[in-house]
């Protein structure tokens, strides 16, 4: 990468190139870690590991510690690893859960192996990241590590507590968003800075940054469970309200709701199924009371912070690269 290209958003291809061979060392160490003494778990975790996810978690990881200290230190590589192992654990437990069918355009773990068999493989795998991290004999990593799984297991009861409720907030779907998106990304930053000993306001600034590209990010996916196509999602478009969740944009169509339509939604949400009321129905009511536009336009404005601090760092071709992904969250199409 020439700083040539500095001038210029960066490509995907481009922002990839730059941490192309840090990325390669995490997917070993990925490997490696992998490994379980239980062949069932190895199984599952090579299966996670090999569905094609984008690893945007330690990319991010790796871009933060490059732009704090120039190079991905083999903390970076290792806490690389670490931040997509927690993020596979928490897909494994997700698809328990919420009782889902496929993950990526394949079969979900739990259609696999079983809802038994994967909730001790999710837990295996969060375990195995501690340990890795254990490693690295840092307080300040675990303090965060510990604090961010905390999250995102409360983020999970209080999703559980909400499930089949018509009555849901917009400051309800942002407490979610926050506690399982946007926490993770924060951390997965502030690790690539705490790796490369940034200081404690340069480690805060990046873990800001984060957050608000994580706020986008889970925004983005609520409203493409709306709009995307089924093959380009990689899992039943409308799956969320028929795992009796309620999202940002229809939360916004059920503020204008009339009760006849507002009886629609309860009927899917009771029924866990679109057999009564087909899901073109619910998006037509979503698309009227422009639910995923003022949801777009959150997300844009979540995306706009994240720009505006990244842009406060002096200029490089990581500081360029962190900026450019805040355009690939709002853009993308899956």
């Amino acid at each position: 990468m020439s700083l040539g290209k500095l001038g210029q958003a960066l490509t995907a291809r481009e922002i990839f190139d730059l941490i192309h061979e840090d990325l390669a060392q995490v997917e070993k160490r990925l490997s490696a870690e992998s490994i379980a003494s239980v062949d069932t778990v190895t199984a599952i975790s090579t299966y996670l590991q090999s569905s094609g996810g984008k690893r945007l978690r330690p990319s991010l990881l790796l871009l933060a510690a490059k732009l704090t200290g120039g190079k991905a230190s083999e903390t970076a590589l290792q806490l690389g690893a670490v931040v997509e192992l927690i993020h596979a654990a928490t897909l494994v437990h997700d698809d328990v859960i919420d009782a889902a069918e496929t993950r990526r355009g394949r079969p979900s773990t739990n259609v696999k192996w079983g809802n038994h068999t994967c909730v001790l493989a999710g837990d295996w795998l969060y375990m195995q990241s501690f340990q890795i991290a254990l490693r690295e004999r840092s307080f300040q990593v675990l303090d965060l590590l510990i604090s961010l799984t905390q999250m995102m297991v409360e983020g999970e009861l209080l999703q559980l507590e909400r499930i089949g409720h018509i009555q849901i907030s917009e400051a309800d779907c942002m407490q979610l968003v926050d506690r399982k998106t946007a926490c993770l990304f924060s951390v997965c930053a502030q690790l690539g800075a705490v790796s490369s000993n940034a200081a404690s306001e340069v480690r805060e600034k990046l873990g800001e940054f984060a957050w608000n590209l994580g706020m986008a990010f889970q925004l983005v996916d609520d409203m493409l469970d709306f709009t995307a196509r089924e093959e380009t999602l990689g899992k039943p478009v409308g799956g969320d309200l028929r795992e009796g969740k309620v999202t940002l944009p229809l939360v916004y169509a059920l503020e204008c709701a009339t009760p006849a339509e507002r009886e629609m939604v309860a009927t899917i949400l009771r029924q866990r199924s679109y057999a009564e009321v087909p899901f073109a129905r619910v998006l037509s009511m979503v698309k009227k009371y422009r639910g995923i536009e003022r949801v777009k336009e959150r997300a844009q404005a979540f995306t706009d912070k994240a720009r505006q601090i990244i842009s406060e760092f002096p200029e490089s071709a990581y500081q360029r690269a962190l900026l450019a992904v805040t355009e690939l969250v709002t853009e993308r199409d899956r």
